[in-house]
């Protein structure tokens, strides 16, 4: 693999877990075969990002969703990496916002902020271990009170 034009572009974590799915079924499909040492390192890079990016929101996002948070992140005027970071990150506070949004405090009012955080929260879905336990701590509370 070669290298033809660093920094040409950023990818989201959905595009890299969509690369690294396909290209970990395009091996699948051909078949195992010896690796050589270095094979064997990029497969254990493979796995342990593929590991981390599925515990993560970027494994249900899609295209669409993807495009649609981009359509509606046009009119707060924010970089292609600030969105990227939004995208990646999906955050939940006005801090998160501000760590992300390079001098947000000149460039948002705090009604801007809010509406980032619910179009982050209303667009992008949630976090699949967060959600798991949510629906956990749930179970428990119903019985709980049904004792």
């Amino acid at each position: 693999m070669e290298v033809k034009k660093a920094n040409a572009a950023m990818l989201s974590n959905y595009e890299v877990f969509k690369l690294l799915t396909d290209l970990k079924e395009q091996r699948r499909d051909a078949g195992k075969s010896k690796h050589s040492v270095r094979q064997q390192n990029l497969n254990t890079i493979m796995y342990e990002t593929l590991k981390y990016l599925s515990k993560t929101p970027c494994s249900r996002q899609s295209p669409e969703i993807i495009k649609e948070f981009l359509t509606t992140m046009k009119h707060h005027k924010l970089t292609k990496a600030e969105k990227l970071q939004l995208l990646n990150h999906r955050p939940q506070t006005a801090v998160e916002i501000q760590l992300m949004v390079e001098e947000s405090e000149e460039r948002l009012l705090e009604e801007q902020i809010e509406e980032l955080i619910q179009n982050v929260a209303d667009l992008l879905p949630g976090d699949p271990e967060q959600e798991n336990t949510a629906a956990a701590d749930a179970k428990m509370d119903e019985g709980g009170e049904q004792s």
